[in-house]
Parts: C-alpha cells; structure tokens; sequence
C-alpha cells in the first residue's frame, strides 16, 4: 500500500488548491474500486505509473457526464448519492479546474433548456409544416430605462406556450436560433418574418414574407419603436398587404418573381424590356417624388396608394441619370407632405414635359418629322391632289410600341398607313378597269357637324396561274445590326413563307451586304426551294453595312436576269442602319430613283426595334415604284408575304394619283387625313414624269377627307381672306354635286397614264345608316389622329373609339379588326396609369 499513500498525498495537495470544496456524485464508490485493484496489484509487486490512476479517474469522469448528457430527461435520482467532501486545498493545475467547471456548467444548462424542448431539433430555415395552435401576440413593453435594448436586434422564443411573445421569454445566447415544430395544419398562405440575430441586413429589411405548405413559430426582432403596442400578427396574417404581392398583374410593364428558393427573401421586382450587362435588374423606387431603397418600397401599403407608374429607356434616365437605367418605379401616396408635394409636383412637371415633347427619335430609332395637313378654304383652293399609298408599315410598328409599353413617338404614326393595313369590302372592277372606285359621305365621329369623305380603290384581282413569272432578288442586310432575335433569324423565316407562294417557273437569287456586298445565290428556280433555304439558312451576322453597295449589286443582278412582261422586283430586308458608303437619306432617294427606271419594283421589309431608320426605308419605298411593310413578328410575315402575296408583290397599277375638286356650294372647308408626305402640286397630276404610288393584285386603298359644310361654324376653320380680283361666284350648273374626283394610272410596263372620274353626289344621311367600312376606316383615322395628339380634333375619348371600332367590325375572318380593338383598349389602359 506504499503505493496508495503517495496517491492519497498527491490527490489532497491537489484538492487543497481548489477554491471550493471539489464533490462529485458517487465518488467514493469509484475511489473504492481503485483501491481495489491497486490492492491486487501490489500483490503481484508491480510498480504503477503515477498518472495511471488520474487518466482512470478522467475517463470514468468524461464517462459519467457522456451519461448524463444521453439520458436527459430519462435520468432521475435511483438512491442517495454519497458526496465525497475534501477540505484538502494543494494546489493543482489549473486546468484541471477548468474542465471541472465546464463540465457542471453544462450539465446545469442542458438540465434547464431539456424541461423546455420536447421533440427533435429543426433549424429555422428547413420546410415544415406545423403551427402553434395560437398565435403569438407581439408585447412591446420596453421600459424606458431599457431603452437601449431596442437597438439591437433582439431575438426572443416562446417557451412557456402561453401564446404570448413578451419579455418575460429566455433571450438564447446561442449564435444559432433553434425552434421546434408542433402540429400539422392545412396548407395554407402565411405572411411571417424570420432572422438570425446576426443578420442585420434582413432585420433592417423586416419584409412580409409569403409562405406556402410550411409555417414557423414567430420571432420577434428588434427595432421595437418602430412599431405600434399590442399589434397583433394574426391579422397580419390575414391581410395581403404586402405591396409586391399586390403589384402583380395590376401594373403594366413589371414582372414580379417569387424568390421562392429562399424562404423570407422579398419578391423581386423587374420592368419587363429592361436588360443589364451588370447582371443587376433592380428598378429605381421613387416614391412621393423622393428616390427610396427597395427596403422602403417593400413597406408600402398598397392601401396607401394612389397611381404607381413605371418609366423606361429615355424617360428614365432623363429624369434620374444612370439611376434610372434599370426602369423607375413612380409611386404617389394618397396622404402628401407639403414637402412631397412639392418634390412630386415637380418631377411629374419634368415627365409631362418628356412625353409632350416632338421626338424626332425614339431610342436610335428615326422618323421623318410632318404637320398634319391643315384645313383648307375651298373658295381659295378648291382642288386637291395626293399619290396613292400602299404601305402598312406604320400599324404594324406602332401595334410593336403599345404591345411593349413604349412610348408612341408621333411622326411614327402614318395615319393612311394604318387605315391601308385593313382590307375593306369594295366591289371587283367590270371591264378591263384596273380597279373599282368607291365613295360615301357621312358624319364625322370626333368632331360634331363635320362630314367625312371615304374614297376607295379595289385592284382587280388576278388567279394565282394566270400571274406573270417572277425574277425576284432578295437583298439581305447581314450587318452586325441585325445580330438579335427579331432581326436576321425572323428575316428568314419570312422568307420561306415567301418561298412557299413561289412557282417552279419562278427565280430567287440572293444578294447580301455587310462591309461589303456580294450574291449568295445566283438566280435559282423556285422548285430547288431546298438550295434557297441552305442558302438562307447559312447567313451570319457581323460587319458593317453598305447598303448603297447592295443595292447597286441587287439592281444589277434583277436586271441581267430580267423577264420581259415579267414580275421583277428587288425585295430588301433590313433595319435600315447603313453606315458605310451611302447612307443619307438623300443619297438613297437618287440611289432608288435612278434604277426605278429600269422596271425593277421594290418592296422593302422592315426588322428589328431600337436603332430602326424608319426614315429611309420609307424614302426607298415611296421613290423606288415599291412598297414597305414591318415585320414585328412571324404572324405579320404570313400576312404581308403569304395570304397578301400577290397584292403586294404582283402590280396591276403604277403611278396611281388622285385629285378631287371640292364643289364650294356644299365645302366650305376640307382637309385630306394622312398622306402628308404623299401630296402633289395640282399641276403634277396630268405631268406623267412625276412619280406615284403602285396599286397590286386585289389591294384596297382608302382615303378619307374630313369637310366642313357651307352652312357650318367651326372654330376649325382657317381664316379667311378677302381677294380683290378672284371671281366668288358659285355656278349653279351643278348644284347636286358634293365633289368630282379624278384618277390617273399606268400599266405596270407602260409609260402613258390613263384617266376615270368619278362625282360624289351631295347628300346628308345619318351615322347610323354608314357601312362597317365607313366606321371601322373612321375609328382607325381618329386613333391615329390621338396618338398624334391632333389639334383638329374635339373628341379624344379612347373609350368612343373603342366602341367605334367594335361597330365598324363586321366580318372579320382574319381576326385583324379585333386585334385593332384590343389594341385601343391596351393603350387605353396604359393612358390610365400615366
């Protein structure tokens, strides 16, 4: 036992050195079986080490607390634990001590925390589905001695499962919030928050948070002042009131996404046709004219709102800079500040400025400014002359504008070309006449007591087998401009729809342009529709674009292959960007003018948004004998180049002019709707060297003049001038006659003109005896006069053109007339919220 005496020494001088009296359950029993077998082995004489019993006594140590910490709450005390007592204070290393203390102090913390947890641990973040059966109540009463407690993001649990989150709960001292789930309920919407208390960011953001198939027992956070006693989160529940929520499909122009991959993340909110090279899509939130954060927006009643609007591209960035140029969201609230006020007031004042504004380009895009045409005295002039249009680009790139929420830049708007879009029902034309003419006369639906003159040509309708064999030269622009989308791949898709209207004995050559021009087909006939389409198919986008060059190469190539009584015609298909060699407007128009005289037509096909030179493709048109149409999408290229194939490829008519005299019995003023850039000098409609319109197989073409009668006062009518030495005379030898119009064309091949006449006879029926032609033609003229903000009209009610419009409807097998009255009603609804 010599052994054992020095152990003894050695364990008091370590309890000696302990601060207080060392006890540990059961002690003596273990200290007993040490002895024990220290007895055994000093019979057999063996020296043992002096750490020996120290690591034995450790490891039953760790043992008993690992036991302890198993069992929990299936622990319980199964006899009188004998408590070993040592007032031997050696002194011993301290971290011997250390262990000690931990050990207890966890022991102690496990027992407390057990008597509150009653099921496995799941972690805030994971998808569960139960819920307390009551909800939590928020208490916020906060001494104000403790007032400086609010400033940190305090985080509180509800163990006592009185319903209640108050101050009287355990604050965790835990990094890590733990929280337990309970029962299983229905699925249902929740709107909730929930943070770690080392998250500031999200504390700061406090977002309502929508949460689908699983709940989450409530934590509180921090910032109490913030809100109001005793409020109650079951009604927070119950309300949908967060403003995210409610933007979806309420405003146009935004796209909000649930961020449904992190529960508690707020929705994100995105203008639609905003694109970043940041990656970053968030818009600038403007509310009650003073830029906020995203955190405030998310804050917002929409309760509390009154108009949200969203601004794009220029009209963003003009009023905010670069702030702007991810979108602004504008928000005014019903209840102002002075200081609001004023702030809102004036950036409203800033934006009205903006859309008022004539804008000669939209984004990179260009239009040629006009002035409408204005009225004009019928004794001082009495005849008018105008060449025919048969261009729809207009329509189609305005339809493009309302679809996508942009801004109408009005010298866009054409109104002869929207009208000339829609096909009405004239009568075929008897004889050999190229076309049938056709007239009424009624009132006028934007201005009361004025009258409206319908003028309308239909082209004599030629079978598909009987029309002349095509040399057709597709000109492609294949410049970097046209690397997107909605350029050079829905460039060739319409022209296989144009390939399938072809027949064997028609040719199809290929000629394209970028840095330079060169031809990719030679002319091939129309039955090798494979080759042509490898052909199409292998075109890539980049370079330059010399599109004079092109041109020139197109022309050639027409011409070296041209059919004699045949259909030639140089078809371009491009955004209208040219940059290298010609590329004025003016260049193009003497470019176009001179191979005109070749017999070569023109059509021109419009594609692509954002830098599109509407200017110069409409001069190519208009001066190369062609026509012009945009393509915005596939469906408007099966319309143009297939189911209207033939009126706009094939020409029945070239040089189509019209001059009307006004009979100053019955006009006292007039004014010719549209066609501003295609009026003539009187003198000019019997010169056959002067330039027109074509009119093609089938193809309806309408006018319209609005005329004020002799027996009516107008505050829109010019004023009038006396004349010393023009005879004011009216003869009465034509008393019935409203009007005499006259029209002059040309065969496609010919060189002489030919003249018909018509007289409009004078009469005065109601609006409600006009043809569905007169009302729907009407309702497109005055959309168009009110998306030009037209200062000759009285009436820009949106909702009496709509209704217009759904009158003058009728038979409409293509769906175009109703797909125009959804269009009204979508610009409609945008006005509203501006």
């Amino acid at each position: 036992m010599e052994n054992n005496h020095d152990i003894d020494k050695k364990f008091n001088e370590a309890s000696q050195s302990l601060e207080e009296p060392v006890t540990f359950p059961g002690f003596d029993k273990i200290w007993a079986k040490v002895e024990e077998k220290l007895d055994k082995k000093d019979d057999k004489k063996k020296i043992i080490p002096i750490w020996f019993p120290y690591g034995i006594a450790a490891s039953l140590m760790i043992g008993l607390g690992a036991f302890y910490f198993i069992q929990k709450n299936n622990s319980s005390e199964s006899g009188k634990n004998i408590v070993v007592q040592n007032t031997v204070s050696p002194k011993v290393n301290s971290k011997i001590q250390e262990i000690d203390s931990v050990a207890k102090t966890n022991i102690e913390k496990e027992m407390s925390v057990q008597k509150e947890i009653q099921k496995p641990e799941i972690l805030v973040h994971q998808t569960i589905t139960p819920e307390p059966t009551i909800s939590p109540v928020y208490h916020n009463e906060i001494s104000s001695q403790n007032s400086n407690i609010t400033k940190d993001n305090i985080v509180y649990m509800e163990p006592d499962h009185d319903g209640v989150l108050d101050k009287e709960d355990v604050k965790p001292s835990n990094e890590e919030i733990v929280v337990k789930g309970y029962r299983t309920v229905k699925n249902q919407f929740y709107t909730s928050s929930a943070t770690s208390n080392t998250s500031s960011e999200v504390v700061k953001e406090r977002n309502q948070y929508s949460i689908l198939n699983h709940s989450a027992p409530i934590i509180a956070m921090g910032d109490y002042q913030n809100y109001s006693s005793n409020f109650d989160i079951r009604n927070e529940f119950k309300q949908k009131n967060n403003i995210s929520q409610a933007l979806i499909g309420t405003v146009s122009g935004l796209q909000v996404i649930p961020n449904s991959e992190i529960p508690g993340s707020s929705k994100q909110v995105i203008i639609r046709g905003i694109s970043s090279f940041s990656g970053n899509t968030q818009p600038l939130y403007v509310v009650n004219g003073v830029p906020q954060s995203r955190e405030v927006f998310s804050k917002i009643n929409p309760n509390s709102i009154q108009n949200i609007e969203v601004l794009k591209d220029a009209s963003a960035t003009a009023i905010y800079g670069s702030r702007g140029s991810n979108g602004v969201i504008v928000i005014k609230t019903k209840k102002l500040s002075r200081k609001e006020r004023k702030a809102f007031k004036q950036i409203q004042k800033i934006q009205d400025s903006i859309r008022k504004a004539s804008q000669i380009q939209q984004n990179n895009e260009e239009y040629d400014a006009f002035v409408e045409n204005p009225f004009e005295l019928t004794k001082n002039q009495s005849v008018s002359t105008f060449s025919i249009d048969v261009d729809n680009a207009a329509y189609s790139n305005i339809r493009r504008m309302i679809n996508n929420g942009e801004y109408v830049n009005k010298n866009a708007v054409r109104i002869e070309e929207m009208i000339n879009y829609f096909k009405y029902n004239y009568p075929q034309p008897k004889n050999d006449q190229p076309f049938s003419i056709n007239t009424e006369y009624n009132d006028s639906p934007w201005n009361k007591k004025h009258k409206l003159l319908k003028i309308g040509l239909q082209g004599k309708e030629i079978p598909t087998d009987q029309l002349p064999n095509s040399n057709f030269v597709f000109l492609i622009d294949v410049s970097g401009s046209m690397d997107a989308p909605n350029k050079l791949p829905l460039l060739k898709s319409s022209f296989k729809v144009l390939l399938n209207q072809l027949r064997p004995t028609d040719k199809v050559g290929i000629v394209v342009y970028a840095g330079n021009a060169g031809m990719v087909l030679p002319p091939t006939s129309a039955k090798e529709k494979s080759k042509i389409i490898k052909a199409l198919d292998n075109l890539r986008a980049g370079g330059s674009t010399a599109g004079g060059e092109g041109i020139e190469l197109a022309y050639k190539l027409a011409q070296e292959n041209f059919i004699k009584g045949g259909n030639n015609r140089v078809i371009i298909a491009t955004d209208g960007d040219f940059n290298v060699g010609a590329s004025s407007t003016g260049d193009f128009q003497t470019l176009v003018e001179e191979k005109r005289k070749s017999g070569v037509f023109l059509t021109c096909l419009g594609f692509g948004m954002g830098n599109f030179k509407d200017n110069r493709m409409e001069t190519l048109a208009d001066k190369g004998n062609g026509n012009y149409a945009y393509i915005d999408n596939l469906q408007e290229a099966n319309k143009f180049l297939g189911k209207e194939f033939a009126g706009n490829m094939y020409a029945i008519a070239k040089d189509v002019k019209i001059q009307i005299e006004f009979n100053p019995k019955y006009v006292k003023s007039y004014r010719l709707i549209g066609y501003e850039n295609r009026k003539l000098k009187n003198e000019d409609f019997t010169n056959d060297k002067i330039d027109a319109g074509e009119l093609g197989s089938g193809h309806t073409v309408t006018a319209l003049y609005e005329i004020i009668p002799n027996n009516v006062s107008s505050e829109f009518l010019p004023k009038e001038t006396e004349l010393k030495y023009s005879d004011s005379i009216i003869s009465q030898n034509f008393s019935d006659e409203l009007a005499t119009v006259k029209f002059r064309y040309k065969k496609p091949d010919g060189d002489k003109s030919y003249e018909i006449v018509e007289v409009v006879k004078n009469s005065s029926p109601s609006f409600s005896s006009a043809s569905t032609d007169f009302k729907f033609a009407s309702a497109v003229a005055w959309f168009g006069l009110v998306l030009r903000n037209s200062d000759l009209i009285e009436n820009k009610d949106l909702k009496d053109i709509q209704n217009l419009a759904k009158k003058g409807k009728g038979i409409d097998e293509e769906g175009y007339r109703a797909e125009f009255v959804r269009l009204v009603e979508a610009y409609r609804s945008t006005m509203k919220n501006k």
